[in-house]
């Protein structure tokens, strides 16, 4: 109160106190702070003072027990009242007013990038000061011009000195849109953006506040948008919460003002920042929906990315497929195509009931709402949705109906015959795939048959669709298993598709996979049907088999060099031959020509391939079967000619007589087994863990002990090759120790009396 008063002698004995020397009217300034007042205020005394100062020197008055007095005259007053002055504090703004924007004039000078730093500075902070003084500093900040030089100071050479531009534009940023998009003109956004991926943590911080503020405009969003890798440099900092969470913070709410420019959508997206554009797809008019779809569609997503879309739209998508434009469908299509790739998502799609709007306009009821190109696309869809491994014999499609429901089976398979070779080769995809798994492939089958539709499938052999042809094949291929004698019909009622296939299988030198779905069809066509058999003949097909099956087994099949699968085909279709060799003289004159029987006993050798082993003993128990037939009675010779002979030098010819077939054999001429190892390695595949190799080999081993042939020395060939054995513990497999003890007692001990 002391220091109060001293103040108020000085005023009333010194006048202005130098102020006026500044152009401050004591007038203006109170006589308790020695500030210019904001509020003057008059008591009873006729002086006037701040209204906040002197209602505080009467509280001390009161507080030291004494009634409030006049801070100048240190009379009493009897009334504290504190009058307005209205007039005083009028001329008191205009004068501030004006010496504010005197101030604010005075400092647009140094606010370029090339003034000194502690000008540059101090100029920054009037423009702060003249922002935070009222409506009239603020409206001359604006047309000065002030905020866009604050923007160019961003360019300043002085990390100070950018500091406080950023700082300023901060609290620029805070009123309105018209200041944010003032202050953003220019390069400042650019110039932000760089200082948000520097290293300074100081400027950074401060540039994620200040564009975070900006954001709030959307003509500032769209300037961000406009920028290369803003976005995906805001989301790498959002990202970055562990190393600073307020900044992170920043960026994310800076991404979340971003999500209403649609242009930011798509680049956010494109990022993998998917929700603001599904967020616009899902909530926007059917002109906007379009547009994020065909950005959606540009866009490569990664899996999980894939299943988020199917699970936010999938919904959405279904409806557009079933009720949307053509445009919208046409988008929507190529989007479903690229998600449904994916097995998981194309689950997701399947939960969002996406199936039945397919389905709905593939129908061949509809054909003619969707133009052809729609069409293939939604059955590329629907191709990619069943290849997810989802078990469609229990989805429900409507109603009690599945995918596999006969009705909707025989709609599809109609479609295939009245609509283009795309559409033909998605479904024949879609078909291919539900006959890979035995859940549905049995549905599958009975709706082709009962449709009839297997003479349409099989005439796409000779399609010059490549791809319908190759889809095809490898349906029939999945399906020959289940219907071998109607695809068997086919063919033999027309020798070309026949021919086609032969020529898929051997003479093309195009796809290995076609080829191989050709052979595998050629290899389950039953093998006791003669007409197939002669007619394969007739097109050449076991000679290329036979070469093919020779070369591999010189190259040892064992190897990479060939699939195991397609040694398989190539030996199950060789071994046809053998089963119609009574009745089919040229198939006798077939197997000499590339000793078939030698040949099968190369291909038993191959351990690890059951399926080969399995075919070959097969074969050549039909082979060995033919033997008594086939074996010659030896012709020797006389004195006479074994005289003429040693008089030229020869010597005379000697002969393989066959113990079990009393004749001259050979394993190429006549089949024989005994010749080329045969019965050792048919004696060696009764061990086999196989049960049906072990078959087959002991049913070709039985071959020896038929009638017609020397049984007691089949017998007697058998326990050579270590067979008897085997097969005696086969006969009897719970007295093993015993059996192999028996062993040694001799052919007549094992056998007993059952041969």
């Amino acid at each position: 109160m002391e220091r109060h008063r001293q103040g108020s002698q000085r005023q009333e004995e010194g006048g202005s106190d130098g102020h006026e020397d500044d152009g401050v009217l004591s007038a203006f300034l109170c006589p308790i702070t020695m500030q210019v007042m904001r509020d003057p205020v008059v008591i009873e005394t006729g002086h006037a003072y701040e209204r906040e100062a002197i209602a505080r020197w009467f509280s001390e008055c009161r507080e030291l027990g004494r009634g409030p007095c006049c801070p100048i005259a240190m009379q009493e007053v009897r009334r504290a009242d504190l009058r307005p002055v209205l007039a005083l504090r009028a001329a008191i703004g205009e004068w501030t007013d004006r010496r504010q924007r005197d101030e604010l004039r005075g400092a647009c000078q140094w606010l370029t990038k090339d003034a000194a730093e502690e000008e540059a500075v101090q100029a920054l902070g009037c423009a702060v000061r003249g922002w935070s003084w009222g409506r009239a500093c603020r409206r001359a900040v604006r047309g000065e011009g002030m905020m866009q030089m604050v923007g160019g100071m961003l360019r300043s050479g002085s990390a100070v000195v950018r500091l406080k531009a950023l700082e300023a534009i901060q609290e620029f940023a805070k009123e309105t849109d018209q200041d944010r998009e003032a202050v953003s003109e220019g390069d400042t956004i650019r110039t932000i953006i760089k200082f948000i991926d520097c290293e300074d943590c100081q400027e950074r911080e401060l540039a994620v506040s200040a564009l975070c503020d900006l954001s709030k405009s959307e003509v500032v969003c769209g300037k961000i948008s406009e920028l290369n890798g803003a976005v995906l440099i805001l989301g790498k900092v959002a990202g970055s919460k562990a190393e600073n969470p307020t900044v992170a913070e920043k960026a994310e709410m800076t991404l979340q003002n971003l999500d209403r420019c649609e242009k930011n959508a798509v680049q956010m997206a494109e990022n993998g920042r998917l929700e603001p554009l599904l967020n616009l797809l899902i909530e926007g008019s059917p002109e906007k929906q379009l547009l994020m779809a065909s950005s959606l569609e540009k866009i490569v997503l990664s899996n999980d990315l894939k299943i988020l879309v199917a699970r936010r739209v999938g919904s959405l998508f279904a409806d557009i497929v079933e009720k949307g434009s053509l445009e919208a469908k046409e988008v929507v299509f190529k989007v479903l195509e690229h998600i449904s790739a994916n097995a998981e998502s194309a689950k997701v799609l399947i939960e969002e009931n996406v199936l039945l709007p397919l389905f709905r306009v593939l129908s061949i009821n509809r054909t003619n709402l969707l133009p052809p190109r729609l069409q293939e696309a939604a059955a590329a869809v629907l191709a990619n949705l069943v290849a997810s491994g989802v078990d469609f014999g229990t989805v429900p499609l409507d109603g009690d109906r599945t995918l596999v429901s006969e009705d909707i089976v025989h709609n599809l398979l109609h479609l295939i015959s009245n609509t283009s070779p795309p559409i033909q080769c998605k479904l024949l995809e879609f078909f291919d795939t539900l006959s890979s798994s035995t859940g549905t492939v049995l549905s599958i089958v009975s709706a082709i048959k009962s449709s009839g539709a297997i003479t349409n499938l099989v005439q796409f052999v000779e399609s010059d669709h490549q791809e319908s042809r190759f889809a095809s094949l490898k349906l029939i291929y999945k399906i020959s298993f289940h219907m071998d004698h109607e695809i068997a019909q086919v063919f033999r009622a027309s020798p070309t598709l026949l021919g086609c296939l032969v020529e898929v299988a051997f003479l093309n030198d195009g796809n290995t996979d076609e080829q191989h779905a050709a052979l595998q069809i050629l290899a389950n066509l039953p093998k006791r049907d003669r007409h197939l058999t002669r007619e394969l003949m007739e097109q050449g097909a076991f000679k290329i088999v036979a070469r093919k099956v020779l070369s591999i087994c010189r190259r040892e099949a064992g190897s990479d060099i060939y699939d195991n699968t397609v040694l398989e085909g190539l030996a199950k279709v060789l071994a046809r031959i053998t089963y119609v060799l009574r009745d089919e003289p040229r198939c006798i004159s077939l197997a000499r020509e590339y000793n078939l029987a030698a040949l099968f006993t190369s291909l038993l050798r191959l351990i690890g391939q059951d399926e080969v082993q399995l075919i070959s003993a097969r074969a050549l128990m039909n082979l060995s079967l033919e033997s008594k037939y086939l074996t010659s009675t030896p012709k020797f010779d006389g004195p006479e000619q074994k005289s003429k002979l040693a008089l030229f030098g020869r010597k005379q010819p000697s002969f393989q007589f066959c113990c079990v077939h009393s004749g001259v054999c050979s394993i190429k001429d006549s089949f024989c087994i005994l010749e080329g190892k045969a019965v050792e390695w048919l004696a060696h595949c009764l061990n086999h863990g196989n049960k049906k190799v072990a078959e087959a080999a002991l049913a070709a081993l039985c071959t020896l002990l038929e009638d017609e042939v020397e049984i007691a020395e089949g017998v007697l060939v058998l326990h050579r090759a270590s067979g008897i054995a085997p097969i005696h513990l086969e006969g009897k497999p719970n007295r093993q120790s015993s059996a192999q003890g028996d062993v040694g007692c001799g052919e007549d001990t094992v056998f007993g009396g059952d041969f």
